[in-house]
């Protein structure tokens, strides 16, 4: 299992290359307000001064700090047959100096990009930990007014990753209930399982009280246990006190005042802890990074095939993609897409919707009589029978209202010519949309090809529309009465008649034809007055009276003939209008799509100019190449890992 910590650091310099954070690898976050001794417990664990210091946030950076473990110098040098090689150091000089400049890029506030540090020492154990900002509630000197919510922000996104471990570290001569570190990790893991406490500097306890309850887990439980330890005093530091006699130290601090604890506590035995609990740590998680790395690797295998390779040959690109777009708009109208769609009708589904259900729908909600009222009919029958009284009906006046019922067809038979016009200029966007992808890679070509296609679509639509309205046109130029559906005016007078001749009698119907003429005269044409000077021409037919028999029946005679041929014509229109539609406007298009687009588009002047890629396709391309090449990586290091190295 030793080798488990070397893979993690070798996934972290494969994914630290393309800046990614899809995969969350185990590592220990080690956690800690300002002053509760974090930088002491990490270089005593690394066994030397490494940290730059100072009052305020020193560390503005998070320092992922990899641990590896080396042969010591003698041994290597005899390994190479005693050659006298200066690259082979036990261990990093001055990495102070490096971090100081590190941290002095930022002049303001905090910066969540993370510093990487690898210490080969042989005193070392193999460990990774990432040392982030010290919380603090108040801002100082240069730091913004919002310092503790941008330290905390960062220290979120690093331990709310469910496979790291948390280190919280707090000093012993504050109260543990108050612990920022160790509230943070309770927000995020409040099980405790993925939690160790540090208890730092037990040798600055008040007099006469000691951490015992605390390091045995009866104030606050901790599942991953709790260690004291003895931090290096400023004092110590100004004198140059070496980390070994500190050890040292620390140890006989430990065996005066904790004795039974002493074995248990110390930084060698929390360095011995953290090694252990990250290798099985790591062991536990492999299993789970594996098949996160088998998915993604697949996921951006195919957004990098998407993308597309950079072009090449441009006229054979884009043929290629002229002919694809143009099959993918004829497919969508045929209803054989590649992508179908599942949340609403699409092509040629909704072109039948409109056609069957909204042109159907609202040609039947059509009335045959709407408008026409039983005074617009008698008005019609008198003024096609000029001065003289009419013995039949005139077949003028049923002309003349059947044509001005037909006219309402026409407005709904060009809406359904709009409805269609609309749709197919949809398909334009489903197409673009979803069905070819690589037409998105080239701008100037997306827009050129619904340029092209969206002028051909206005090109056809007014001659649809003249077509739908010579159909409408056609039926008002000949009204044909010997159509085999259409009612014989004959046959229709004679019904009327008999039911008008059922309801009355013949000496009730006359003295009621009589009271009716009466009344009319009366009302209407009466003789007028010596006294009075009527002037006939302004004298118009009352808007509304009780009609005599005849006028009844001839009223009702119309209005049969009506209805009857206003639906042979309406279910005429129904048909053709679709019919023309389909012909002049859907076919024609698929029929004519590719040919418009290559004929416009497919030029030697206009080549290179469509097939520029837009930067951020090519910068999209260029990333996920990185990252599927780095998961390549992460999964050959993973698969290096043999099951006997687990246990």
């Amino acid at each position: 299992m030793e080798t488990l910590i070397p893979i993690i650091n070798r996934l972290q310099e494969v994914f630290l290359t393309v800046g990614a954070d899809v995969i969350q690898l185990p590592q220990i976050v080690v956690v800690g307000s300002q002053s509760s001794g974090k930088s002491s417990v990490l270089e005593s664990l690394v066994g030397r001064d490494f940290l730059p210091r100072g009052s305020g946030i020193v560390t503005r950076r998070p320092l992922v700090l990899q641990l590896i473990n080396v042969a010591p110098l003698e041994q290597r040098r005899q390994a190479e047959n005693g050659t006298d090689i200066d690259v082979y150091r036990d261990e990093i000089i001055h990495p102070r100096t490096m971090l100081q400049k590190l941290f002095l890029f930022v002049l303001q506030g905090i910066s969540p990009e993370p510093i990487y540090l690898k210490i080969f020492s042989s005193k070392v154990l193999n460990l990774t930990l990432v040392d982030l900002p010290g919380i603090t509630k108040v801002p100082v000197g240069d730091q913004p007014e919002d310092i503790e919510a941008q330290v905390q922000e960062m220290i979120q996104s690093f331990i709310s990753n469910p496979n790291s471990l948390i280190l919280a570290v707090s000093p012993a001569n504050s109260d543990l209930a108050t612990s920022e570190a160790l509230k943070l990790a309770r927000d995020v893991d409040p099980d405790g399982r993925r939690t160790l406490l540090v208890v730092s500097k037990l040798d600055l306890m008040d007099a006469g009280t000691d951490a015992l309850e605390v390091l045995l887990g009866r104030v606050i439980p901790v599942r991953l246990g709790i260690i004291g330890v003895v931090n290096r005093s400023q004092h110590d530091i100004n004198t140059q006190k070496s980390l070994e006699e500190s050890l040292r130290g620390e140890q006989a601090f430990l065996q005066r005042h904790y004795p039974s604890l002493a074995s248990r506590c110390g930084s060698r035995h929390l360095a011995k802890t953290l090694s252990r609990l990250l290798m099985h740590h790591i062991r536990d998680c492999l299993p789970e990074l594996k098949s996160r790395v088998t998915a993604l690797s697949g996921q951006y295998q195919a957004r990098l095939s998407s993308y597309g390779r950079p072009v090449e040959d441009h006229s054979t690109t884009l043929l290629h993609i002229v002919t694809k777009f143009a099959s993918d708009y004829c497919n969508t109208i045929e209803g054989t897409p590649r992508y179908i769609q599942t949340t609403e009708l699409c092509g040629g589904a909704r072109i039948c919707y409109i056609f069957h259900e909204t042109f159907g729908r609202t040609l039947q909600s059509i009335d045959p009589l709407g408008g026409l009222t039983e005074l617009d009919i008698l008005t019609a029958i008198r003024n096609a029978t000029g001065p003289r009284p009419a013995l039949f009906v005139p077949e003028v006046s049923f002309e003349l209202l059947v044509k001005r019922q037909i006219k309402r067809l026409e407005e709904p038979s060009l809406r359904c010519v709009e409805l269609v016009h609309e749709e197919l200029q949809r398909i334009i966007q489903h197409c673009s949309s979803y069905s070819t992808q690589e037409l998105l890679r080239f701008p100037k070509l997306h827009d050129s090809i619904v340029e092209v296609v969206t002028g051909l679509l206005r090109k056809r639509l007014p001659i649809t529309n003249e077509m739908v309205h010579h159909l409408v046109a056609i039926e008002l130029a000949y009204i044909n009465t010997k159509h085999p559906d259409f009612t014989d005016a004959a046959q229709v007078s004679a019904s009327v008649n008999s039911q008008q001749a059922e309801g009355l009698d013949g000496g009730k119907r006359w003295k009621n034809d009589r009271a009716a003429e009466e009344k009319a005269s009366a009302t209407g044409f009466g003789s007028p007055s010596k006294s009075q000077a009527i002037n006939l021409l302004d004298t118009a037919l009352p808007a509304s009276r009780r009609l005599t028999t005849r006028e009844q029946r001839d009223c009702e005679v119309i209005q049969r003939l009506i209805k009857s041929y206003f639906l042979i014509v309406r279910k005429s229109i129904q048909d053709s209008v679709p019919k023309a539609v389909m012909h002049f406007l859907v076919n024609f298009v698929k029929e004519r799509l590719q040919s418009e687009l290559v004929g416009q588009l497919y030029k030697q002047t206009l080549l290179h100019d469509l097939l520029i890629e837009s930067p951020d396709t090519a910068q999209q391309r260029n990333e996920v190449a990185h990252m599927l090449e780095a998961l390549q990586k992460a999964n050959n290091i993973i698969s290096e890992i043999r099951e006997t190295h687990l246990w």
